[in-house]
């Protein structure tokens, strides 16, 4: 069990943020080439950036939270530590309530305000006539200025799959919580790993449903603002999910290997477990805003 230190511990200088900066801005650069690529029906370096981007992300958080657990169990931290990492994780997931915000955001902009513009509704007549003269408000918009046209996705089916899968894996993730507090180590560990199964699933089946997308129903990032934001919430989310799967599967091997957590002390399980149930809830309103209305 690790001790309490009761000084405030102040870490040495770390080469983990530096990493994770190069291995965002791989990230960025070759989601950006990606879909320059994607548009031009060219094929260039944007995956293998991204590729890149994402072993290099995975690496810096298993290198960076390896460090932050031998200094846990070491005793270095202290209770006024403790409540600083519960600040940050709350800040931190607040700090993702407002990414997710920004992009609901665009979606509503476009469905509440720009659609009826380009309808000729209120003040804003002309603005159809002259920009697009054929437009008939209707969401989803599944043709595009230049004549492309595309599916919607439906909400059944995948999406509606991976609703249930999501809800499930928050009560398998609320069973091994209380089995960690119980001091129940079987059902934690069963419960846990099957939050973590699920997660995969979710992935697994999105990226399906993507290639669904692509092939069957013609629906890509250059298929107007319907595409885009259906591929970029629900892109973004996956994001997330694969972010928060790795959280939990590092928890995993931390009470398989080292029988880690007791019922007293477990802060780092909690912080994973808050991070997925945020998670869920926005799928829910990805369902019930992207899919269903």
């Amino acid at each position: 069990m690790a001790k309490v230190n009761q000084n405030y511990y102040v870490p040495e200088q770390s080469r983990w943020p530096i990493i994770g900066a190069i291995a965002l801005f791989l990230l960025a650069l070759g989601a950006g080439h990606l879909v320059n690529e994607s548009a031009s029906g060219q094929a260039g370096i944007g995956r293998y950036l991204m590729m890149a981007g994402v072993a290099l992300l995975a690496f810096m958080l298993f290198g960076w939270f390896r460090h932050i657990i031998h200094e846990s169990m070491t005793g270095l931290y202290s209770a006024q530590m403790d409540r600083s990492f519960r600040q940050g994780m709350v800040w931190f997931i607040f700090s993702e309530v407002m990414f997710f915000l920004a992009f609901f955001g665009v979606l509503f902009y476009a469905r509440q305000l720009a659609m009826p513009w380009l309808d000729g509704a209120g003040s804003k007549v002309m603005t159809g006539q002259l920009l697009w003269p054929d437009f008939t408000a209707h969401w989803p918009l599944l043709k595009t200025p230049g004549g492309t046209t595309t599916q919607a996705m439906p909400w059944h089916g995948i999406p509606l799959v991976n609703t249930v899968i999501l809800l499930g894996s928050s009560v398998t993730l609320l069973f091994a919580h209380t089995g960690l507090e119980a001091g129940r180590r079987t059902r934690l560990k069963g419960m846990l790993l099957m939050t973590v199964v699920l997660g995969l699933t979710f992935l697994w089946l999105q990226g399906y449903e993507y290639l669904h997308a692509y092939r069957e129903l013609g629906l890509r990032l250059d298929s107007g603002i319907y595409g885009n934001t259906f591929f970029i919430l629900t892109g973004f989310h996956g994001l997330h999910v694969m972010l928060g799967t790795l959280f939990l599967t590092i928890i995993w091997l931390r009470i398989m290997l080292r029988d880690h957590f007791t019922p007293q002390r477990h802060f780092a399980f909690q912080a994973a477990a808050w991070y997925w149930h945020f998670v869920d809830v926005v799928w829910l309103c990805l369902f019930v805003f992207v899919y269903l209305l």
